[in-house]
């Protein structure tokens, strides 16, 4: 087949055809064909020459061209001549000499080459669309025709592009095939090897947000807004809502008229049980509406430990947990806190042995009566070092206290914590606990002989723990939770990265010898 054999016009509809196709631009087409063009006439002429082609973006006429540069010092004599022989053409240097080629003849090698190559860059050009047109599309709903539905994906036709569900953003049990037209939230989208790949999802919480989004116009204008969302895909989800307009009820417009808008959702996402929750700035509040339909009595929150300990009446526990705890794990993933569920029965249970362990403690070690103890219990101390560390003036303020009893209860503390840190600087030594783990400021004397005392003598023994551990060990002595256990745990690794600083912040909780209760808010 002769290059000129094809007439020009004709070569122009190709590309046009083409381009219309794969929704590239013309150029782009004509420039890959121009390239294929170029490579068999290397492979004709010479491949160390300078080769081009150029087709007329008007007139579809080829044209093929041996470039000669001008240079100072010739280094490639295919490429390249001196100053002296491009004034025998009258160029100057720094330009090319252009010897036209007569047209090229393929060969059935040379025309599936040329195939190829066009067929590459139109491939490229196809793959640079797709994703300059996706990669800001992130976060947006489409719409497509399911083209291959495996076990482990489902392949999407979105008209000018592909997209990818993959199976852990699936809704399980979806029952989908191949033809049914699907909506879908744009997951990610990543510039591969292999060309752009768009990652769908109809799992992901964002997507549930989108089609509320879509279906209430409310939301759409930013009347109402979405805080939060948390799913089990296929199965219950919880969604809450704000009103920026006190006058519109943000749970109504979301269910709409006779619950027209909320079912909507609900068929997309296969029947997937949808609650709606009226957001609140007190956690407390937020908390007690996460966990609806189940009754509060009264909930106790720790700001330091993210936790919540939620008192149900006996009758509302399984409410309260739900069916394989989705309820009470919901409400979790809803609101950002930890929330731990207690009848009042078990509550009761639970303060009494609180209470009665720290009175134990106060008496054994002070030498006072139970009335003073449980005194001492309902103002928050927990461990003697907690009125070691108290104003005498404070303690005076107690019901019942004077400065005279206030003074003699600090003294015997004092007396108490001289001669147990004695004591346990002793046991220390005698159980060979290292200078390191000794002098580590983030553990309190009492913590480093329960931990010597299950064989932790080192700062590396210490390391080597994980926060579960920690808190096993000595969780009783005035360590919060598993956070500040992290914390403490990494300090102790900090020497095992000297170029890595300790977070002195995280863990200026722990760095006190004695730690308080936390304090419980109650509603």
């Amino acid at each position: 087949m002769d290059t000129s054999s094809v007439p020009g016009l004709e070569l122009i509809q190709i590309a046009d055809a083409v381009a219309r196709e794969k929704s590239i631009d013309r150029d782009e087409v004509i420039t890959a064909m121009e390239e294929a063009i170029q490579k068999a006439g290397r492979s004709k002429y010479g491949q160390e020459h300078d080769i081009r082609a150029m087709i007329d973006r008007k007139t579809g006429t080829i044209s093929l061209e041996r470039w000669t540069e001008v240079v100072e010092e010739v280094e490639d004599d295919a490429t390249q001549m001196s100053i002296d022989e491009g004034k025998k053409h009258q160029i100057e240097l720094g330009a090319f000499l252009r010897e036209p080629l007569p047209p090229i003849e393929f060969g059935r090698i040379a025309a599936q080459t040329a195939k190829q190559v066009i067929s590459q860059k139109v491939r490229d050009a196809e793959r640079a669309r797709q994703y300059s047109e996706y990669k800001d599309r992130v976060g947006e709903i489409v719409v497509g025709t399911i083209k291959r539905a495996e076990s482990y994906s489902i392949t999407v036709d979105l008209g000018r592009a592909e997209g990818v569900i993959r199976r852990e953003e699936m809704i399980p049990r979806e029952n989908l095939r191949q033809g049914d037209r699907i909506r879908a939230f744009i997951l990610d989208v990543r510039e591969e090897v292999r060309g752009p790949q768009i990652f769908l999802s109809r799992a992901a919480n964002e997507f549930m947000a989108k089609l509320f989004t879509q279906e209430v116009p409310e939301i759409y204008d930013g009347i109402i807004e979405i805080k939060a969302v948390a799913r089990e895909p296929g199965s219950r989800a919880k969604i809450s809502v704000l009103s920026r307009d006190t006058s519109i009820d943000p749970v109504g417009a979301c269910v709409g008229l006779r619950g027209s808008r909320v079912q909507a959702v609900v068929g997309e996402l296969q029947g997937e049980k949808i609650e709606i929750i009226p957001f609140s700035e007190d956690p407390v509040g937020f908390v007690v509406n996460a966990l609806a339909p189940a009754e509060v009595a009264k909930v106790l929150m720790d700001e330091v430990a993210n936790k919540m300990e939620v008192v149900v009446p006996d009758d509302q526990l399984s409410l309260a947990i739900g069916r394989r705890g989705q309820n009470v794990r919901l409400a979790s993933q809803l609101t950002g806190w930890y929330i731990d569920i207690l009848t009042e029965a078990e509550e009761s249970e639970k303060r009494q042995e609180e209470i009665k362990t720290r009175s134990d403690r106060f008496i054994e070690a002070l030498n006072i009566d139970d009335v003073i103890a449980h005194l001492l219990v309902a103002e928050g101390f927990v461990m003697v070092e907690d009125i070691v560390v108290t104003d005498i003036e404070e303690l005076a303020e107690i019901q019942g206290f004077d400065s005279d009893i206030a003074t003699e209860i600090r003294n015997r503390a004092v007396e108490f914590v001289d001669v147990e840190n004695k004591r346990i600087e002793s046991e220390l030594a005698r159980l060979k606990v290292t200078d390191d783990l000794r002098q580590f400021e983030y553990l309190s004397l009492p913590m480093m002989l329960k931990l010597a005392e299950n064989e932790v003598v080192s700062l590396d023994d210490l390391a080597e723990l994980d926060s579960e551990e920690l808190m096993g060990l000595i969780g009783e002595l005035g360590l919060d939770d598993e956070a500040e256990a992290g914390n403490i745990i990494m300090a102790a690794r900090a020497h095992w990265f000297d170029d890595e600083p300790v977070d002195e912040d995280a863990l200026e909780s722990s760095s006190e010898t004695d730690a308080s209760e936390p304090s419980g808010q109650e509603a």
